[in-house]
């Protein structure tokens, strides 16, 4: 089957054919560029402009909106923000952002200075991804990296901080043993995964969670047992970049970034021979691991003994992955296509669920939201502007999105995915 990334023009003519019956996007909040609700003489980074500053990931809960806005560069209000989940009318669309949970956890990251005399590691750093649990809990990543597109400045080591979402108090602080860690190590995402080992299929206990962390520049997936408070690392070739696919194009604008695994996603609870799935940013390719040899514990041999499974091919270079709870397909956002699109893995069952040149660049992060019954939501940036130092700030440059799906999909034949033969 021939990849779409060798046919653009046929590829757009099919897509806004597939638009006429796929979701529906609603735009939930959106930004030309982003701002903060800091206080009075909160200490100000003079090399900061907003044009510096995307969010890459994001968590809904009942009443709150979390937004990851990692220090790609210097001086960032906040890393770790939310803003009001409902819209009190269209106008309150783009309300600035409150910083998580205040801005305490922030200041010192924010006004640079402490570069000479060493950070407050007990402070909020750098956050990439954001995830709440079902104990209503919300988990937080912080690399402890800053400035990671210039400079590359590691100012604490990375940490798991717990917050209880209903006092937004800290529970519990998790920092990693240097073993499991790389000299420059970027932990970018992570998911949860608190099913039992019983073979029904049924959770345990809060405390009884997995958690697995794909470390992006020096690729390979830290896994963290929570109930044995254990770290351990797992690396794999496959987790790599593909220099081939490094370079990303899109509205005719292009960057380069070798980045290996970003994206995460679990198969449904309850799925027999539960999997993680997983790809790197500078690849076509996305792969599967069994969870039961990640909970193994360290890998006494090679690396390459890992029991990674190729899934298929991608049409392009994608970050955002999600899992649909409601049949196990794959929801993923092939970037030069400007689609979201969704596939049953072992199945020709593939289909466009939105297409959209405008709202649709760059979906950084995709997740099926347990607190608005399992709807799909994403979050869209125009990162080749951000990076190219282009962006026009008279247009919407940041979205938070719904995909509202209809009851019965339209099955087409696009190729956004190829399965594995």
């Amino acid at each position: 089957m021939t990849s779409l990334a060798t046919r653009p023009l046929v590829a757009a003519a099919t897509l806004l054919l597939a638009w006429q019956c796929s979701a529906e996007i609603e735009v939930v909040k959106q930004w030309p560029l982003l701002t903060f609700d800091t206080p009075f003489n909160y200490p100000r980074n003079e090399e900061y402009t907003p044009q510096r500053t995307v969010f890459t990931g994001f968590e809904v809960g009942w009443d709150k909106i979390y937004l990851s806005l990692p220090r790609f560069q210097a001086g960032a209000p906040a890393s770790l923000g939310w803003v009001p989940r409902k819209s009190r009318s269209t106008a309150d669309q783009s309300p600035p952002i409150q910083a998580y949970p205040s801005w305490d956890w922030h200041v010192d990251a924010a006004s640079g200075r402490a570069r000479e005399e060493g950070y407050n590691c007990t402070g909020i750093m750098s956050v990439f991804r954001v995830r709440a649990d079902r104990c209503n809990r919300l988990w937080v990543l912080d690399s402890g990296v800053l400035d990671s597109l210039s400079d590359f400045y590691v100012a604490c080591p990375p940490k798991l901080l717990i917050f209880d979402m209903r006092t937004d108090e800290l529970i519990r602080s998790i920092t990693f043993p240097q073993e499991v860690l790389r000299r420059n190590s970027l932990l970018t995402n992570f998911v949860l995964d608190d099913q039992n080992d019983d073979g029904a299929g049924g959770y345990g206990g809060c405390d009884n969670v997995f958690v697995y962390m794909a470390d992006t520049t020096n690729p390979a997936v830290v896994v963290y047992d929570s109930r044995r408070d254990s770290a351990w690392r797992l690396s794999h070739p496959l987790m790599f970049p593909d220099p081939d696919h490094g370079t990303y194009s899109l509205g005719g604008e292009s960057f380069t970034l070798m980045d290996g695994i970003i994206g995460l996603a679990l198969s449904p609870p309850g799925s027999p021979n539960r999997r993680l799935y997983f790809q790197p940013f500078a690849s076509d390719r996305l792969f599967s691991l069994p969870t039961s040899a990640l909970k193994a514990g360290p890998n006494p041999g090679d690396d390459a003994d890992l029991p990674v499974a190729l899934v298929g091919h991608k049409s392009s270079q994608a970050a955002g992955l999600a899992v649909d709870p409601r049949d196990g397909s794959l929801i993923f956002a092939p970037i030069s296509e400007t689609a979201l699109a969704a596939w049953t893995p072992g199945s020709a069952n593939h289909r466009v669920l939105a297409y959209d040149p405008e709202r649709l660049q760059f979906l950084l992060h995709i997740t099926s939201v347990d607190r608005d019954s399992g709807t799909i939501w994403a979050i869209s940036t125009k990162l080749q502007k951000f990076v190219r130092q282009s962006v026009n700030k008279n247009e919407y440059n940041l979205r938070i999105m719904r995909i509202i799906q209809p009851h019965d999909y339209v099955n087409n034949t696009l190729p956004l995915f190829k399965r594995r033969k």
